[in-house]
């Protein structure tokens, strides 16, 4: 079994067996049919994945690989909040006639701030420090920037990545305010974990450990019947990520700069409902 299948197990039967509905609130999400979508959750849950040892993407069910990447580029190096910019429609529910989600995500990765070294944005500034100031314990990023939240379609669920260098490996923190467990978890794993390797590539450094730390992380109540299947699947052994080594710059990294070899996985054969 692959680490990252025994973490979403354990993670899943916490929450189902231990964790506290909401059914007495009032919830901002809905099904599509108008239901409230009420969830099933665990607060502060803390993940680790050391990308020495694999890369953390399930077998228990597929993780659409190359719409991860593609989104996680979207966001961190084309630092664009327009659908038009995007090659899946996961977004389109946010979005206006525009194809704008608004002040969110790439939009704040892209806002310049002054440093005393000179102008940056966030992208910029994090390659900046890995490069120049590599022992720095300030090396950080952050999405959820207040003054902004009234012009975000959606509030950033992944908002803060902190990075920090150990003996020439580059470690990294997500914080994420809210995970949905089934459609997102393992999506967002995915994604920071290749986000982790791009960084580290084009800084010469090696990858390390990603942790993730989720505030609120939840089950949707139509989504337990689902979960119940994924864990009678049959766990395989983790993929070997292939990574074109020959990318020295952050902003030449492309979908097709990253490959999975030997991804097996198994099919979910039941369609996941969403929730907005």
């Amino acid at each position: 079994m692959s680490r990252a299948d025994e973490i979403f197990l354990q993670n899943c039967k916490d929450i189902m067996q231990n964790g506290v509905w909401d059914t007495e609130l009032e919830v901002r999400p809905r099904w599509e049919d108008g239901a409230p979508a009420h969830t099933v959750k665990k607060f502060g849950m803390v993940n680790r994945y050391d990308l020495q040892k694999e890369f953390p993407i399930l077998t228990i069910r597929r993780t659409a690989f190359k719409s991860c990447i593609d989104e996680l580029l979207w966001i961190w190096q084309k630092k664009s909040n327009n659908v038009h910019d995007l090659n899946s429609h996961i977004w389109d529910s946010w979005a206006d006639e525009s194809g704008s989600i608004g002040k969110a995500y790439g939009y704040q990765l892209g806002k310049k701030s002054i440093y005393k070294e000179g102008e940056f944005d966030q992208v910029d500034r994090v390659l900046f420090d890995l490069k120049y100031n590599p022992a720095s314990r300030r090396i950080m990023t952050n999405l959820y920037n207040f003054e902004d939240l009234h012009e975000m379609n959606l509030y950033p669920c992944a908002y803060s990545m902190t990075f920090n260098v150990s003996d020439n490996t580059l470690n990294g923190i997500l914080n994420q305010r809210s995970n949905d467990m089934l459609t997102a978890n393992n999506w967002n794993v995915v994604q920071y974990a290749v986000l982790l390797i791009m960084f580290a590539q084009v800084s010469g450094l090696k990858a390390g450990e990603l942790v993730h730390v989720i505030a609120d992380a939840h089950l949707y109540d139509r989504h337990l019947p689902i979960v119940e299947e994924i864990i009678r699947n049959q766990p395989k052994p983790a993929p070997k990520l292939i990574v074109d080594d020959s990318v020295k710059n952050f902003y030449d990294f492309t979908v097709d700069s990253f490959r999975l070899e030997n991804y097996d996985y198994t099919p979910l054969e039941t369609k996941i409902p969403v929730a907005i």
